[in-house]
């Protein structure tokens, strides 16, 4: 599975081992939630005092439609939560990313789950997934990936006739993280790449615009250029890679022209550079532009682009308006050693999770919900 994870996705060696590891977690977090929450009959007072039964199940049928960025662990993880709800499944995996998908379909059968309640449904988005999405018999979509697909799978499901289907969707987010002048720049600079440049930028939860207090800015900056430079680029199966390849020609081609346009007037960019091993592939170089205000961006820029935001102290508040006035809501992180700013900060943001001086990647299954709000979905999934 890891080197599947590799040769298809392009992820790395660590992020692919990860992916294993969360997709376990996801299977073993809901077997014991289904142990605990329909392990023993439900009994209820009857009119005339006597203890009725009630049966527990699932809604019907649901579609799972799971992204290529993390092809096996929430492919699996969203099909595991329905079967283990009482549902069929019929799992949609990412058109770029079907053999891993199919690898844990086949694990899945062997371990013992019917074969009539798993149904694997390879096939292009537009046609595949519409159509399953479409269907009367659906009762449910569990849906991860861009915020203009589930407002299509939304827009779908709301023209039905018959009972209303549930969606549960995380799309992508606009993800900000504060660095106030009490911050540890060294601390801000390896966590702001970890979660902005980790898995190529291809993660929901990375890190798009680091907001740093003009205070400290110059070093911060300093420091992004010099950890960036020491990064390295190239074949995601060998161990001494930092950064593999993006997902495919087309999500290249986006990100360039991103990158094209955005370092134009910017009043500071550094770039990491691609060496020979990087000619062939869909490789991008991490970029790190500062900007002048977060509403420049009209879209997730889904890939290794951190762009960096100075803001003065007495414009917080103002600044923490403008993260939430994006209209996303997944992941947000604060550095700073001050917990009143903490307090004040993390009270008002409007983001699934948050994350205090630490990265903002990497949510434990079981420990942490994970899920947006607003355009990034609709609450925690898990």
């Amino acid at each position: 599975l890891v080197a599947m994870c590799v040769r298809e996705a392009g992820k790395t060696v660590p992020d692919s081992i990860a992916e294993v590891r969360e997709a376990v977690d996801f299977l073993r977090y809901y077997a014991a939630r289904a142990r605990e929450e329909f392990g023993k009959p439900l009994r209820m007072p009857g009119p005339t005092g006597e203890s009725n039964e009630l049966s527990l199940h699932g809604r019907g049928v649901f579609v799972c439609i799971s992204p290529w960025n993390f092809p096996l662990a929430i492919f699996a993880g969203q099909v595991a939560a329905a079967l283990a709800a009482g549902n069929a499944v019929i799992a949609k995996p990412a058109e770029q990313t079907p053999l891993v998908a199919a690898q844990a379909v086949r694990l899945m059968l062997q371990a013992g789950i019917p074969g009539e309640v798993l149904h694997f449904l390879p096939g292009d988005g537009a046609i595949v997934g519409a159509r399953a999405v479409a269907d009367r018999r659906v009762a449910g979509v569990a849906f991860t990936g861009s915020t203009e697909t589930a407002h299509l799978i939304h827009r779908a499901l709301a023209g039905r006739e018959g009972p209303i289907p549930v969606l549960i969707a995380e799309t992508g987010g606009q993800n900000a993280m504060i660095a106030d002048s009490s911050a540890l720049p060294e601390q801000v600079v390896i966590d702001a790449v970890q979660s902005s440049i980790n898995s190529a930028g291809q993660r929901c939860s990375a890190l798009r615009v680091l907001c740093v207090q003009e205070d400290i800015a110059p070093k911060v900056k300093h420091l992004l250029a010099g950890y960036m430079s020491e990064l390295v680029i190239g074949d995601p199966a060998l161990l001494a890679t930092d950064v593999g390849p993006v997902i495919d020609v087309a999500a290249r081609e986006i990100l360039e022209r991103h990158s094209r346009s955005i370092v134009q007037g910017a009043a500071w960019h550094h770039r990491c550079e691609l060496g020979p091993a990087t000619r062939a592939g869909t490789f991008v170089a991490p970029l790190a532009v500062e900007i002048k205000a977060i509403d420049v961006l009209e879209r997730e820029v889904f890939g290794p682009v951190l762009h960096v935001l100075q803001y003065r102290a007495r414009d917080l508040e103002s600044l923490v308006d403008s993260i939430n006035g994006t209209g996303y809501g997944l992941t947000f992180g604060i550095h700073s050693r001050i917990d009143s700013t903490v307090r004040r900060v993390t009270s008002r943001i409007t983001a699934g999770n948050v994350y205090v001086n630490r990265n903002m990647i990497g949510a434990v299954v079981g420990t942490q919900p994970f899920g947006g709000y607003g355009l990034s979905g609709t609450g925690p999934k898990a």
